[in-house]
């Protein structure tokens, strides 16, 4: 089958299904793993993702208003590679191509593929997508032991989990302050924690830094949507106020990769879960790093 992932978690769950050598497409946001980097990119988008948080916010929202997609699809490309099925969602049209435009896009094919939209908001979700992306491409056994070993690795980390029950927030953007809801929540309860500022498969909302501190955090968790570790201390070291600096000195900050580990709705949600239980624990691992203020 040849298939094309039009965001970089369906792309994941693909590849951790072994059915790499079926993809022929792949987004430009899209990672991981290495061995899929080589395939033709099919989406684009006019954000200067290399630009400051706040300033990312201001041009997706201009989009916006203009009626502009923050995503647009390579109808030529799609066109020359003839996938016989494609891989989207609808859950946000900030992080992928709304699946309505998908769908408007294959009728548009002279061969329409079939159209799979994943919509998980939890980790319960995140197996369902896992089972239907399996049963698209003939692996259903391969991601039932898939999720099997997924859960596995959760049982392991409830067996480790501190003896306290910290209560933590996530945040997913700084500027303007967002909380992360969907699976996140299900990550840090995973974890051994209780998120204060979101429930499972609610949206991510936005906060004030005020609000933030009502919430009475024990620490604070900062996993920015699409940014490494790098790039979100770089955002954290620029913010500026009092009432952020108030909150991000009274209690422990932790930065999360967010771009591989809290984004995605694919395998390495349980790789994020471990990494906010090595949070909790005070212990940096590889896409986990303790921030300080620079004073």
């Amino acid at each position: 089958m040849r298939v094309v992932t039009l965001l970089p978690a369906a792309t994941e769950i693909v590849a951790a299904l072994g059915a790499e050598a079926e993809l022929v497409g792949i987004s430009h946001e899209c990672d991981f793993p290495e061995s899929v980097q080589h395939l033709p990119r099919v989406t684009a988008t006019p954000i200067d993702a290399t630009q400051p948080g706040a300033a990312i916010d201001a041009q997706v929202r201009v989009l916006h208003q203009a009626g502009h997609p923050v995503i647009a699809v390579d109808i030529e490309q799609l066109r020359r590679l003839a996938p016989e099925l494609m891989i989207t969602q609808g859950l946000c049209e900030v992080c992928a191509v709304a699946d309505g435009e998908v769908y408007r896009l294959s009728s548009a094919l002279s061969q329409a593929p079939q159209v799979l939209s994943l919509n998980a908001r939890t980790l319960a979700g995140v197996w369902d997508d896992i089972r239907t992306v399996g049963l698209a491409i003939d692996r259903r056994p391969q991601a039932e032991d898939l999720i099997d070993r997924l859960e596995r690795r959760l049982a392991r980390l409830a067996a480790s989990r501190p003896s306290t029950r910290r209560r933590l927030v996530c945040v997913e953007w700084l500027e303007p302050l967002y909380l992360a809801g969907h699976w996140v929540p299900d990550q840090i309860a995973a974890a051994g924690a209780e998120d204060v500022g979101a429930a499972p498969g609610s949206h991510s909302t936005r906060r004030d830094w005020e609000e933030l501190a009502s919430l009475r955090p024990d620490l604070v968790v900062v996993a920015l949507c699409g940014f490494g570790v790098e790039r979100a201390r770089g955002e954290l070291d620029r913010l500026g106020g009092p009432a952020a600096l108030r909150v991000l000195t009274d209690r422990p900050v932790w930065i999360v990769d967010g771009n591989a580990y809290t984004s995605r709705p694919g395998p390495r949600v349980v790789d994020g879960a471990e990494r906010l239980q090595a949070a909790l624990l005070g212990r940096e691992m590889p896409g986990l790093a303790r921030w300080t203020a620079v004073q």
